[in-house]
C-alpha cells in the first residue's frame, strides 16, 4: 500500500476512527477480481468474501459498484453466499450492477432493472458497419442487456483499434441518444443519467452514512471518485483508493488517489488492515 501524500495518511487515520459510520464501496473488475481477456471468466479473487464478510463486522456497509450486470456480478463474485453471511451478522451488502441502473441487497434479495434504453436497438444495427469503419470488425461485442461493450482487447493491436473506435461508437451513441464510457481496451454503450457518482450518493442517502472509502481502477470510477471528493469538502472522512492492476495504472484515477494498491491482491490487503485497526480504535 503506497499513500499517495502525508494528506492521505491522515485520510486514512480519520476513516479508521469513523470506520462503523463507513460505507466501503468497490469495483468489480480490476479491483475484486483480476483483469482478463474473457470477462466472463473473471471471478473474485478468492480471498475476497472472507475479507468483505470480516470488514462488514467493522463498516456499516459493504457495497460493490460495477458496470457488470448485476446478474453476472453475483455469479462471478458468489455475492449472494457473502451477503448471506453478512445477513447473519446484521449487516447488510449492496450491488449496483451496470453503473447504478440495477441494484440488488442482500435483504432485498431480487435485482430490480429497468427496461433497456431507447436507442440501443438502432445502435445495434448500425455498430458492424461502425466496426468496419474503424477496422476492427472483429472486435468481441458484449451484451449487457441494459448495455454494449466493445472489447479490443484480443485484436492485433488492441490500443490502436481503440483510438480508431472511439470517435466513431461516440459518434454513434450519440446519434440515438446513448452516452458512451471508455475503459481500458473496452468501449461501453449505455443510456445516460446513471453513472458509479450517483450510486455512491444514493448509498450514502440510504445509509446515512459518515465516511466513505471507494476503490477502483478504470475511467468509469472518476464519477465515483467525484461523488466521494464532494463528500470530503462537505465534511466526511474519505479515502480514494485505486487499484493499479499489472497493466499500466489510469493516470487519472492516480493523480486522484490517497492510496495506491498493486491490483486485487492490494485493495484486499488495505480492507485487512483497515479491519484489523478500526478494532484496534474501538
Amino acid at each position: 500500500m503506497e499513500f499517495t501524500s502525508a494528506e492521505g495518511e491522515r485520510k486514512y487515520d480519520a476513516l479508521v476512527r469513523a470506520a462503523g459510520r463507513a460505507v466501503v464501496g468497490l469495483d468489480f473488475d480490476g479491483t475484486l477480481s483480476p483483469i482478463v481477456d474473457d470477462p466472463t471468466k473473471a471471478h473474485i479473487h478468492p480471498d475476497a468474501g472472507e475479507v468483505l464478510v470480516d470488514l462488514a463486522g467493522v463498516v456499516a456497509a459493504v457495497a460493490v459498484v460495477t458496470g457488470r450486470p448485476a446478474r453476472q456480478a453475483l455469479d462471478l463474485g458468489g455475492l449472494e453466499e457473502v451477503g448471506n453471511a453478512m445477513a447473519d451478522a446484521g449487516k447488510e451488502l449492496f450491488l449496483f450492477g451496470q453503473y447504478g441502473n440495477e441494484r440488488w441487497s442482500s435483504t432485498r434479495r431480487r435485482i430490480v432493472s429497468p427496461r433497456p434504453p431507447q436507442g440501443l436497438a438502432t445502435f445495434l444495427r448500425d455498430l458492424p458497419r461502425a466496426l468496419r469503419r474503424a477496422d476492427a470488425a472483429d472486435a468481441w461485442v458484449e451484451d449487457k442487456g441494459l448495455a454494449h461493450a466493445v472489447h479490443t482487447r484480443r485484436l492485433p493491436d488492441p490500443e490502436g483499434a481503440f483510438e480508431r473506435l472511439l470517435p466513431v461508437l461516440r459518434d454513434l451513441a450519440g446519434r440515438n441518444g446513448l452516452v458512451l464510457e471508455p475503459g481500458r481496451n473496452v468501449i461501453e454503450v449505455r443510456a445516460p443519467g446513471m453513472d458509479k457518482g450517483k450510486a455512491v450518493d444514493a448509498l450514502v442517502a440510504e445509509v446515512g452514512a459518515g465516511a466513505f472509502l471507494f476503490a477502483g481502477d478504470d475511467l468509469g470510477d472518476l464519477e465515483a471518485f467525484d461523488a466521494v471528493t464532494a463528500l470530503g469538502k462537505d465534511g466526511l472522512p474519505t479515502l480514494l483508493v485505486c487499484s493499479a492492476s499489472e497493466e499500466d495504472a489510469v493516470s487519472a484515477l492516480v493523480e486522484r488517489a490517497d492510496v495506491v494498491v498493486p491490483g486485487p491482491e492490494g485493495v484486499l490487503d488495505l480492507l485487512r488492515r483497515l479491519a484489523a485497526d478500526a478494532r484496534a480504535a474501538s
